[in-house]
């Protein structure tokens, strides 16, 4: 059902299509984007404009539909939870919304041959989209004004816009 049934339907499920659509495709453009970049290029290459053409849509109707969107995955299959957040952030951000966009390791892992990461949004300081678990250190974050920080040092100018 549209989450968006309000005051004019037509334009309404008009946003709630183009939005479907864009998910869609940028579900696909991710891996692509992903390939062979760091993580601030990846952020910079995903993150919108100010322009908030989405406004209205709810973000639990983006969080589920953007976790939806990857589900079956064909690329970055062991990595859907950057894949969700970086689509989460991107649309809750047309939304008109401030997510923050978190990454964090195992600390377990550390020890290990291969590490173990994690992201997760978090939304008016609430997690919304894959919770970190008990053994995750949050290594960096992007804040609501898309501010690159890393925990215990000062923020930096550096941001994804």
């Amino acid at each position: 059902m549209n989450p968006l049934a309000r005051a004019n339907p037509p334009l309404e499920m008009i946003k709630y299509v183009r939005f479907r659509a864009a998910l869609w495709l940028w579900a696909r453009m991710v891996p692509v984007l992903a390939w062979r970049s760091d993580l601030i290029t990846l952020l910079a290459r995903v993150t919108p404009s100010d322009r908030t053409p989405l406004a209205g849509l709810p973000a639990a109707a983006i969080l589920r539909h953007a976790k939806r969107s990857v589900r079956r995955p064909w690329l970055m299959v062991d990595r859907p939870c950057l894949r969700e957040g970086l689509l989460a952030d991107r649309f809750l951000r047309l939304a008109g919304y401030a997510p923050e966009l978190h990454f964090g390791l195992d600390r377990a892992s550390v020890r290990r041959d291969q590490l173990s990461a994690h992201c997760w949004i978090e939304l008016d300081g609430r997690t919304v989209l894959n919770p970190p678990g008990d053994g995750m250190v949050e290594i960096l974050a992007r804040d609501a004004d898309r501010r690159i920080r890393v925990p215990g040092q000062p923020d930096t100018a550096a941001g994804g816009a």
